[in-house]
């Protein structure tokens, strides 16, 4: 894949800076490679989800003095101060040769009035996901999400997290898309719904019903659902499910056809050990009504205790796994749905064990 292609796939996802893949020296110093940063990633008019202002000064700031090392002969004694010391009316771009666009671009966001760090970190901003296919024009899921509201809040639903990241990857294959195409889905613990919204945007899912604890996380995922095209269209419905609790509720008592499901989906819905048993207490009342669905769970293996009582709750509920085999791509090679791998991840197939 081409090296700008991914930067901007990074760039939308809103990766840490340090972890972008950099034009190299030889490739930032070209005008044309200045123009398409400016156009894909920077160009306001252009751009239907801009990132942050914070965000995009830091990776913009970063670019610039990129290109001032690929520009700047070191062999030559030019004498130029750095750039992003300079007051910009001070900066002689024409010398430097790096673009005006961007130079003009980055002025603009550093005049803007900034909030506290700590405010801008609460806030939410639109994070695009780009499939993990080389294909120029991939597939994208964008959600609102607050990044950093987890610390003062403890809703841990207000942003996608890696489980939810790599089992949108495994689920992109041809052999995870064959287990949600045409079937219906149920999701657990959505969150953002990122999940939910690519087997309903991208992967051919008959029909779809996003489930979270959290009426506010539930909240924002109909905005996310929205933003993504798929409001009232029958496709994907939202409802608040609490685990542990019966089925009731207008998703599940209005239509009978909407409480049976092929395949219930759950991503890092196993990082509580109090949780445990509420969910998989819900998977049971779930294959109570659908004896032949299947069930994805993934995991961050965290803290291994707490996978162990996860497969033992299985067990003594007539619950039966096995583990997916699907390696993590290390972050340097991902494509797409990037993720972190400092943790392992981890993928269970359940399915309920025929009765004696």
């Amino acid at each position: 894949m081409d090296n700008l292609e991914l930067l901007k796939r990074q760039f939308r996802q809103l990766l840490e800076p340090e972890r972008l893949s950099l034009p190299s020296l030889e490739q930032i110093r070209i005008p044309h490679v200045q123009a398409y940063l400016y156009e894909t990633m920077f160009r306001e008019e252009g751009l239907e989800y801009p990132p942050p202002d914070r965000y995009g000064i830091r990776v913009l700031k970063m670019l610039i003095e990129r290109m001032e090392r690929a520009i700047i002969d070191p062999e030559e004694d030019v004498g130029f101060p750095n750039f992003l010391g300079l007051r910009f009316e001070h900066c002689i771009f024409d010398v430097l040769e790096i673009s005006d666009d961007l130079a003009a671009c980055l002025a603009q966001l550093m005049s803007r009035p900034q909030v506290p760090a700590t405010t801008a970190a609460l806030q939410k901003s639109f994070v695009t996901y780009t499939m993990p296919v080389t294909a120029l024009n991939a597939a994208t899921i964008t959600t609102l999400e607050a990044r950093a509201l987890l610390a003062s809040t403890g809703i841990t639903g207000l942003r996608t997290w890696e489980a939810a990241l790599y089992l949108g990857s495994y689920l992109s294959t041809t052999e995870g898309t064959l287990l949600v195409q045409n079937k219906r889905i149920i999701e657990l613990g959505a969150g953002t719904g990122f999940v939910s919204i690519l087997c309903a945007k991208h992967l051919g899912a008959n029909y779809v019903l996003a489930t979270d604890g959290s009426g506010e996380v539930v909240d924002d995922m109909v905005s996310n659902v929205y933003l993504n095209g798929h409001e009232g269209n029958g496709i994907i419905d939202t409802a608040v499910l609490e685990w542990g609790h019966t089925l009731v509720g207008r998703i599940f008592e209005s239509h009978s056809d909407t409480r049976t499901f092929d395949v219930a989906l759950g991503a890092d819905v196993t990082f509580d050990e109090r949780l445990i048993l509420p969910l998989v207490l819900t998977l049971k009342r779930l294959y109570e009504k659908n004896p032949r669905m299947v069930c994805i769970v993934s995991a961050t293996v965290r803290n291994e205790r707490t996978l162990e009582a996860f497969e033992e709750a299985c067990g003594s509920h007539n619950l039966q796994f096995e583990l997916i085999n699907f390696p993590s791509i290390q972050h340097n090679r991902q494509i797409g749905f990037f993720h972190s791998t400092n943790a392992p991840l981890r993928l269970y197939y359940i399915t309920e064990l025929a009765s004696a």
